[in-house]
């Protein structure tokens, strides 16, 4: 992997930075494909600071783009085996975005998409001090193949509130997926809420847009 991560930012509409908002892409794409959601969200969110890293390895299945961990869908570990070996390098990028902007971990908030939402949720709740919200698009909640979510439950440590959107219409990761992983965050005792986005395959309509950014706004702004 690579020593260190970097992509696009964007920096806060209005004064310093009082947040910071870490985009995690999916398989496949780069930091590129989701820093234009921070714009989007800048009214909202005018005094946060926006970051969205380039995944440490080279996609095997999409030559110019990223991946947090390989995906050949032969193997059942592969997820979970991905989102441990991938944790330690992205924990380490947040928590200097986070002293470079001289902020309070409790200031961050994580939004994936699809490997970038396993990512979000496998980190988000190990991190000691909790982010302030979780927002995973057209993804999953990893656990080792066959477990129950009780078997990881002493591995959380955090329980950010998590917000799930999903694409009805999704053939790559089935929004089965939000149901699955509402459930199991529940059972981790986890405040979720959730989303099903009507006619929309795998990636994000404008309605999962502003519920997104109406939720971060709403939690970067409670008092911590």
């Amino acid at each position: 992997m690579a020593a260190e991560l970097d992509g696009p930012r964007l920096e806060p509409r209005s004064g310093a930075a009082r947040q910071l908002v870490v985009f995690l892409h999916g398989y496949g794409a780069d930091g590129n494909d989701l820093i234009s959601i921070g714009e989007a969200w800048q009214p909202l969110l005018p005094q946060a600071a926006f970051v969205s890293p380039h995944a440490p390895e080279p996609c095997g299945m999409a030559p110019v783009g990223r991946q947090w961990f390989p995906l050949t869908f032969r193997d059942p570990n592969e997820r979970w085996v991905g989102v441990n070996a991938a944790a330690p390098i992205l924990n380490r990028f947040l928590d200097r975005e986070l002293q470079r902007r001289n902020l309070p971990a409790s200031a961050l908030a994580l939004v994936g998409f699809s490997q970038g939402t396993m990512m979000a949720l496998h980190v988000g709740l190990r991190r000691e001090a909790a982010p302030a919200a979780i927002v995973g698009y057209s993804g999953l909640l990893v656990l080792p193949p066959n477990a129950a979510p009780e078997v990881v439950a002493g591995e959380i440590v955090s329980r950010p509130p998590v917000l799930l959107i999903h694409g009805d219409r999704d053939d790559l990761i089935p929004v089965q997926a939000l149901t699955h992983a509402r459930e199991g965050l529940a059972t981790l005792a986890l405040p979720v809420e959730w989303h099903v986005s009507h006619g929309i395959g795998h990636g994000i309509d404008a309605e999962g847009l502003r519920q997104g950014g109406e939720f971060l706004s709403k939690r970067l702004r409670e008092p911590r």
